[in-house]
């Protein structure tokens, strides 16, 4: 009884099928052996013949390469406004600490606590980095749409990289926020009450 799961195909070649051919052989072994055996089979029906072997693995990584360069760029591009987004938060925070620096001055010598003072300083620009987290998750979420042939592995909704990206874009812009924040608390109210 033949085994149901080995196909074997017969048919004559022509010379110019020769060049096109490809044999995939699975081996336990080394596969530095596998390919001196298929040399000297292929010089066997042929001289002239000269196989090249290579690794499945080494195949497809040389196909997605392209993929893997295109993911790197828009891994670098994404890091790049981050970095964009966290230097206009500590522009926005060190701006409105400017601003208001006589504010604070009152605030801290009639006895605010420190939370009190920040959680004003921070609620003007907390609406907009959510608006732009909602447009941002959004925008992926559309693109990624217009990109599923290309995505290898992902789901084109995938929550695990979403919620990702929004922790880690949160605890840049909380990071960022923070110097200007700190620099805020440590007023001294004399010297702010004097500030024109």
């Amino acid at each position: 009884m033949q085994n149901s799961s080995t196909v074997e195909l017969y048919r004559l070649a022509r010379e110019a099928d020769l060049s096109g051919l490809a044999v995939v052989a699975r081996t336990a072994g080394p596969t530095e052996m596998v390919a001196s055996e298929f040399s000297s089979v292929a010089s066997g029906v042929d001289p002239d013949i000269k196989p090249r072997v290579q690794l499945l693995k080494d195949q497809f990584r040389g196909q997605i390469q392209d993929a893997e360069l295109g993911a790197v760029a828009v891994g670098l591009l994404g890091t790049i406004a981050l970095a964009v987004a966290c230097l206009g938060v500590v522009g926005l925070m060190a701006y409105s600490v400017a601003a208001r620096t006589k504010e604070i001055g009152i605030r801290l010598a009639l006895g605010a606590r420190a939370g009190d003072i920040l959680r004003s300083l921070s609620r003007q620009f907390w609406g907009t980095v959510i608006g732009g987290l909602v447009v941002g998750v959004a925008g992926a979420a559309g693109l990624a749409q217009l990109l599923r042939n290309e995505l290898y592995g992902v789901s084109t909704v995938d929550p695990i990289a979403y919620a990702g990206a929004i922790v880690l874009f949160l605890v840049a812009i909380c990071l960022a926020a923070l110097w200007p924040a700190r620099r805020a608390l440590r007023i001294d109210p004399l010297v702010a009450l004097k500030c024109e």
